[in-house]
């Protein structure tokens, strides 16, 4: 007899269930002793309170309360965080460091191998701001990449800031903003050139739209004889934070000008996780600098999260 499983969640088994249990006992470790604390939210939330992240991937459910209002299974754990940090911790003196691991909950299109339910584990810092914040998540991120044993991933950093200044500079029309957006955030260069290209612009401003989110590689992408413009101020941040880096972290960075998380609230640096072992990031993460304060106390921030089940297919890959 067949009882099926809702669709997008799966079982976990005692032998996987220890391996996954050592992945985050590594992972605890190394955010403890980078001085983050654990925190533990609510699974589900008021739907109200989960929107002040902006746009995002959709709540895989969505369930009523005796007194009708919308609730929502999370979808990451950066919002209830800094719902935390701006509510309990309304007068602590930042910066805050809070780490987690929990399961979140996305709409997806599971017949693609995606899961609805997920396992992640990350950090959250808040009240660091700029580079030193973002080079010490980075820093702790790399720390975790080493603890569980996975020492041929990279880290993707580019900026959220970008994309969105190009198109204010060269006066992109409001209605097709998010549509570029979405194609950058889908890594679909072709479409974002198509759409581009339809568009009313100079040919210096098309040029620019279509070329600078496809520069990657290392440093030399942030020379001023590659970027300059609107673009310039997002890359003398990302080059503070490349210099902060103790070598060996920065030696793990791509810098990747057309990286877009897809999540509203990214601010400034964004960065992925890859590894060779999978077509798909690991994790990833950036700077939210807006969004604490939506919840009542301005406080910037950043923080990643890395997918537990990515963690350990990876390793499996790599034969460890």
């Amino acid at each position: 007899m067949i009882h099926p499983l809702p669709s997008g969640t799966r079982d976990v088994l005692p032998d996987e269930m220890r391996e996954l249990q050592a992945i985050t006992g590594a992972l605890r470790a190394t955010f403890e002793r980078h001085g983050y604390g654990e925190v533990r939210t609510p699974a589900i939330e008021y739907e109200e309170v989960l929107r002040r992240g902006g746009t995002g991937p959709a709540p895989a459910y969505r369930v009523f309360d005796d007194h009708g209002e919308v609730l929502a299974l999370r979808s990451d754990m950066t919002v209830p965080i800094a719902r935390v940090a701006a509510t309990r911790y309304a007068t602590a003196e930042p910066p805050l460091r809070f780490c987690y691991v929990a399961h979140a909950y996305r709409a997806v299109r599971p017949h693609r191998g995606q899961m609805r339910e997920f396992l992640q584990a990350g950090i959250e810092l808040l009240g660091a701001p700029g580079a030193q914040g973002t080079a010490e998540a980075l820093t702790v991120l790399c720390a975790a990449l080493d603890a569980v044993g996975l020492q041929t991933a990279r880290v993707g950093l580019g900026s959220a800031a970008v994309y969105p200044s190009l198109l204010g500079t060269y006066d992109v029309p409001e209605p097709v903003r998010p549509r570029l957006l979405a194609a950058l955030a889908g890594q679909d260069f072709v479409a974002l050139e198509d759409t581009v290209r339809g568009l009313p612009l100079p040919a210096e401003a098309v040029d620019e739209l279509v070329r600078v989110p496809q520069l990657r590689g290392g440093a030399e992408v942030l020379d001023d004889d590659a970027v300059s413009g609107p673009v310039a101020d997002a890359a003398r941040g990302l080059r503070r934070t490349l210099d902060l880096l103790d070598p060996r972290v920065a030696a793990r960075m791509i810098v990747d000008l057309g990286l877009a998380r897809g999540f509203g609230y990214y601010t400034g640096a964004v960065f992925e996780v890859y590894d060779p072992e999978l077509g798909a990031p690991i994790g990833g993460g950036g700077r939210y600098d807006d969004l604490a304060g939506r919840f009542g106390r301005d406080l910037p921030a950043v923080g990643f999260a890395l997918g537990v089940d990515a963690l350990h297919l990876a390793l499996a890959g790599e034969g460890r």
